[in-house]
């Protein structure tokens, strides 16, 4: 499952957001996104699960969880529509 995570702690991590999820289960991929010419992350990112119950429980547990003070907004992420 492609899990879509929001108001991530712009200090944070790909490495802190994988133990963040591995918690949950096994985690195939972790994904911050980055502006392109600063570098900076933009908040937020993609996990990767293979297991969806495991996907299932992460996204229920640590949707509003806080992390640094920041809320995370965890979904399930939608398909790209291009």
């Amino acid at each position: 499952m492609n899990i879509y995570v929001g108001n991530i702690p712009y200090r944070l991590s790909e490495e802190d957001l994988k133990n963040i999820f591995e918690e949950y289960g096994t985690v195939e991929s972790v994904k911050i996104i980055t502006d392109k010419f600063s570098g900076r992350s933009k908040g937020f990112g993609f996990v990767e699960m293979p297991n969806e119950e495991e996907a299932k429980k992460a996204v229920a547990e640590l949707n509003e969880a806080e992390v640094d003070g920041r809320n995370l907004r965890v979904n399930e992420a939608k398909p790209r529509e291009y």
